[in-house]
């Protein structure tokens, strides 16, 4: 696909969190692990021709994120959607995160697909995925309640270590039989499809952050991912929470 030339950076704002108190009635639990886990997005679009065997590529991470090893996002963007098929996953937000990538890795467009590991733009996604281990900057505990609810604790490793944040939540199993477009007639398959992006801003220092989830749509399994990262876009740790 053609790329597009994105806007000047701009700096990722601190958002309000929808949900107030602590999470009640918690029927799930992680903790991070003492490395960091590997980070991957990818930027799809269901109107891009060549964006069918990066999804099915990501698809086969899965394993791989439900044994804690990796957390992976799709971001489905909507730039495409001019072509003739609008993507009912895009969301201008996705689109705008890819664009602060874009501004940290220096790059003169965007493009799709797009994967990036630990911040950084990776062309080489057609690999099996590795990980290389290396500590983790901060320590997560993750708690999420039957209503939606989910709280996250950050320690960072380092005292007076500023960090920002940012909240994803994914859903499998998602399909769409594009009827126009690069991919008319095709049947789409979807995975760690994200639902709701949430920054959550810039904190200094052990903290406590909380989100009300969106609803499911039917019964897809979920995960709820947070993500911390300083300034450069390197995460300092992730964690992944299915509920």
């Amino acid at each position: 696909m053609p790329a597009e030339t994105p806007p000047l950076p701009r700096v990722l704002a601190c958002a309000a969190l929808l949900a107030a108190g602590g999470v009640h009635a918690a029927t799930c639990q992680a903790k991070s692990p003492a490395t960091l886990t590997p980070v991957v997005e990818l930027y799809t679009s269901e109107g891009c021709s060549s964006c069918p065997p990066a999804d099915r590529w990501l698809s086969g991470l899965k394993t791989a994120a439900a044994e804690g090893r990796v957390v992976a996002q799709a971001f489905h963007v909507g730039y495409w959607d001019y072509i003739g098929w609008v993507d009912r996953f895009a969301a201008a937000s996705h689109t705008a995160r890819q664009r602060e990538i874009a501004a940290a890795n220096r790059l003169r467009n965007i493009y799709t697909p797009q994967v990036v590991r630990n911040g950084q733009d990776w062309r080489d996604y057609g690999r099996a995925f590795t990980a290389k281990a290396e500590p983790a900057l901060a320590a997560i505990t993750l708690s999420g309640a039957a209503d939606g609810a989910f709280e996250a604790l950050v320690t960072p490793s380092a005292a007076g270590q500023a960090w920002s944040a940012y909240w994803t939540v994914t859903e499998h199993a998602h399909s769409s039989k594009v009827k126009a477009g690069e991919n008319a007639g095709e049947l789409l398959q979807h995975d760690f499809v994200v639902r709701q992006y949430v920054p959550a801003g810039q904190y200094v220092g052990t903290q406590k952050l909380r989100l009300r989830a969106v609803a499911a749509e039917g019964q897809h399994p979920r995960q709820v991912n947070v993500v911390f990262e300083p300034k450069t876009g390197r995460p300092l740790q992730a964690l992944s929470l299915s509920c």
